[in-house]
């Protein structure tokens, strides 16, 4: 079956304009109609995005039955972090710690999702781990953090058969990471697959200079395509673009 993943960045839904928009975040994903939205930077009862549970809100006004919201930043008042929208079951949730020390907190929001194979009346079901993650500013913190991500029980314990995509925004400017996530953990790349001899530009989404986000797969899975969003709307709405693939199990 075939399926269709995106992931944003979405900045809390405040523009590079500085105004908080979520109907326009609402408008680029609706318009690429993927059936996995991962999305960053998700505010829930923070006062700069309304006190608005952004997940909750994202979801609802997409038509996502199911969702997924791991926090890791706790502010004064509110918190954010990763939100996994899916048009199909989410069979089970954990947020994963990544942070390093007493910097930042980042996390890895994973989801096992059930994709259901419509031409068999949804009867068919492949399940799908889906790891969701933000790094950190610093290489040498986004290096310890892609370590603590490859011992966690809920990527250590996976077969490298198993259909699998980590994706999100890695802060990886200089494809660092690609080597660890492309050798010692099996993966392959679908942001540098492109045919363009260089990964997807995302960062900042008016004049994209950096590769700050990527998707990697691996197991019984096909890349078939994967492109950065061309609507003019997306290069105010967030300072990231989104990034889509669609893929096919086999």
């Amino acid at each position: 079956m075939r399926f269709r993943v995106l992931t944003y960045n979405i900045h809390r839904a405040i523009g590079v304009d500085r105004r908080f928009r979520p109907e326009r975040i609402v408008r680029i994903i609706d318009h690429h109609q993927a059936d996995i939205v991962l999305l960053q930077e998700v505010d829930e009862g923070a006062p700069r995005s309304r006190e608005m549970d952004l997940a909750r809100s994202l979801a609802d006004d997409l038509g996502f039955p199911h969702r997924a919201m791991g926090h890791n930043v706790t502010l004064r008042k509110g918190r954010y972090g990763n939100a996994t929208l899916s048009k199909h079951p989410i069979l089970s949730e954990r947020n994963i710690d990544l942070t390093i020390e007493l910097w930042k907190r980042r996390g890895c929001q994973h989801t096992a999702i059930g994709l259901q194979d419509g031409a068999s009346g949804g009867l068919s079901q492949t399940r799908l781990d889906v790891f969701n993650l933000h790094l950190g500013l610093s290489a040498r913190h986004r290096a310890r953090q892609i370590e603590l991500l490859a011992r966690s029980g809920e990527m250590s314990d996976l077969s490298p058969e198993a259909p699998c995509l980590v994706g999100g925004d890695f802060n990886d400017w200089r494809s660092l990471l690609m080597p660890f996530l492309t050798g010692g953990m099996n993966f392959r790349s679908a942001t540098e697959s492109t045919g363009r001899g260089r990964p997807l530009l995302t960062y900042p989404s008016f004049f994209p200079r950096g590769a700050l986000d990527r998707i990697y797969y691996r197991g019984p899975l096909a890349l078939l395509s994967a492109y950065r969003c061309r609507l003019r709307l997306s290069r105010v709405a967030s300072d990231h673009l989104p990034i889509v693939a669609d893929f096919e199990t086999f």
